[in-house]
């Protein structure tokens, strides 16, 4: 498994769709920029096929830390969940049976 950056993703891009590196850098960081500024405002996002953004408020808790079994309280605090679509979640599950034949 590899990571891919936003660098990479731009090059990708912009060499498929032949527009110039600096538009498609500007396209993505807008897209990741209103998609940030959403989840911040507790809005859900969705994607036909793709899947489903959603803010989520983790519950404040105490947490034991496992080295000196101290008892710790751990604030609540936002996240996001992320669900598959259906085109990605089919996707998936083939990408995860064609190396295994392969082998």
């Amino acid at each position: 498994m590899s990571t891919i950056t936003k660098k990479e993703l731009v090059d990708r891009i912009a060499e498929q769709t032949q527009a110039k590196r600096i538009l498609v850098k500007l396209i993505i960081q807008g897209f990741l920029d209103e998609i940030t500024a959403e989840l911040h405002k507790g809005n859900r996002l969705e994607f036909r096929d793709f899947g489903v953004f959603e803010p989520r408020t983790r519950a404040a808790r105490i947490a034991q830390n496992p080295k000196t079994l101290e008892r710790v309280d751990v604030p609540a605090k936002r996240t996001v969940k992320f669900k598959m679509g259906r085109q990605m979640r089919d996707n998936f599950s083939v990408a995860a049976v064609e190396p295994a034949k392969t082998k």
